[in-house]
């Protein structure tokens, strides 16, 4: 009890450390991840804490004692030991129709991996895998620890929600950061991503990191800046950690909302996907496979991860995954079939509205943050953590990058129920698209570079 009487009194102290720019010591990290997990600072030291972080940052010691002790401030998951080198996990810093954990985590068990994905829900522009699975009827992302192990042993890939024990300094540090404006500092995205994965214990991670006009991060350099920092940390924990750099501006493939965006995952395992999704999941997959040493290099373990979404070994793997978290085993089966008809079983929207291009020419670019800026407010996304989202809300690209149009084809179909589509945001809509002379079109990779552990 007088050590804590004893770091209270301090507390101010590591304030203005920090506020003047000092290093802090592992000790009074410690004191302060503690002080946070068991609510013996007050709330406005915290914030005031967090801001000294955002603005004078932390040297490499300091964040790996930030994430350690965050990692250390709850229950760290235990494995079987014949499963020792094939824990693996995936994290992406936020996209617009990112859906590649939904085929991912089911390629990667289909090669043997296990794969125990602790995923988040949606904020603001982004979409959560939470609610996207949440979408099929009877998935339930909330399993014990008992029932992880369970589905790990008999499927090998599960993706849950964060279980309350499962880093509690975090939840309470993410909370403040988001009221104290501090969310966009590299300590601290880097303490709270890899303090979940590393309570995970994972043998390796693969981190997608975004940039561009829909990802959190505008530049490459910024992006970069952060990925570092995370395999950096990651690799210090002993986690074999690599990040791809990818571009973020156009939506991946070419479905964006809850439902949408489920449907599409199932036509990429069922081999039937958008190149774009294909070359995140089998970069992301194949550099997972190298790390672990199942395959020989990145281009041999694309190969493998391709694979299993054309032999149906990977769709297999997703089916017995719905059912291990509450599907219904007919339901499964009806949406893992060929010519499934999805709108039996997942919710349609009660509109659907097609946007038509105004002018003819070239498809130079279509603007992800538009779109989902729209379709946050239509409801397919949330404001503030615990509002409920509408998962047929949604939009379907009928045209991709490079397609040659003519005026009043259709190249976007909206689904929405309540509220309904504005005239002004139909207008807002228009202006994600950009049409042009074909020399106008600068093709970008989507993956810019790779960070390797």
């Amino acid at each position: 009890m007088a050590h804590h009487e004893q770091s209270k009194a301090t507390f101010p102290e590591h304030i203005r450390k920090k506020r003047n720019g000092e290093q802090l010591s592992a000790g009074e990290i410690r004191d302060f991840v503690q002080g946070v997990k068991d609510k013996t600072i007050q709330e406005s030291q915290i914030g005031a804490m967090l801001m000294a972080i955002w603005l004078k940052g932390m040297v490499a010691e300091e964040t790996l004692a930030l994430t350690k002790e965050m990692m250390m401030s709850g229950e760290v998951m235990s494995w079987p030991a014949e499963w020792e080198g094939l824990m693996v996990d995936k994290h992406s810093t936020g996209g617009v129709g990112d859906k590649i954990s939904l085929v991912l985590a089911p390629a990667l068990a289909a090669c043997g991996c296990k794969v125990p994905m602790i995923s988040g829900r949606g904020l603001a522009h982004t979409g959560g895998t939470l609610d996207k699975l949440e979408s099929i009827p009877g998935f339930n992302v909330y399993q014990s620890v008992q029932q992880l192990h369970q589905i790990l042993e008999e499927v090998g890939c599960c993706i849950v929600g964060q279980t309350d024990n499962l880093v509690p300094a975090d939840k309470v540090m993410y909370a403040l950061r988001d009221v104290t404006s501090t969310v966009d500092s590299l300590p601290l995205i880097t303490g709270s991503i890899i303090s979940k994965k590393g309570a995970e214990s994972l043998s390796a991670l693969v981190l997608d990191v975004k940039f561009g006009n829909a990802a959190l991060y505008k530049d490459l350099g910024s992006a970069k800046s952060l990925a570092q920092s995370m395999v950096t940390v990651g690799n210090s924990l002993g986690i074999r950690t690599g990040a791809v750099l990818s571009r973020m501006n156009c939506p991946i493939g070419r479905c964006v909302g809850n439902t949408l965006e489920v449907m599409e995952s199932l036509e990429c395992l069922k081999g039937r996907g958008p190149d774009d999704i294909l070359e995140l999941v089998t970069s992301l997959g194949g550099l997972l496979l190298w790390m672990i040493g199942r395959a020989g290099s990145l281009e041999e373990g694309k190969k493998v991860i391709s694979t299993t979404l054309q032999n149906g070994a990977a769709l297999e793997k997703f089916q017995n995954m719905m059912i291990g978290q509450g599907v219904a085993s007919q339901i499964a089966a009806s949406l893992c079939s060929t010519n499934a008809d999805y709108y039996s079983i997942l919710r349609r929207a009660h509109y659907q509205t097609e946007l038509e291009t105004q002018g003819h020419g070239t498809v130079l670019d279509i603007d992800g943050m538009v779109i989902a800026q729209v379709l946050h407010r239509l409801g397919a996304g949330r404001s503030k953590a615990g509002d409920p989202v509408n998962h047929s809300v949604g939009a379907e690209l009928l045209v991709s990058l490079g397609q040659k149009v003519e005026k009043g084809q259709p190249w976007l179909r909206v689904h929405y129920e309540t509220p309904a589509l504005s005239a002004e945001q139909r207008l807002g809509l228009q202006g994600a698209l950009t049409l042009g002379p074909v020399d106008q079109l600068h093709t970008q990779p989507l993956v810019a570079e790779i960070i390797l552990p």
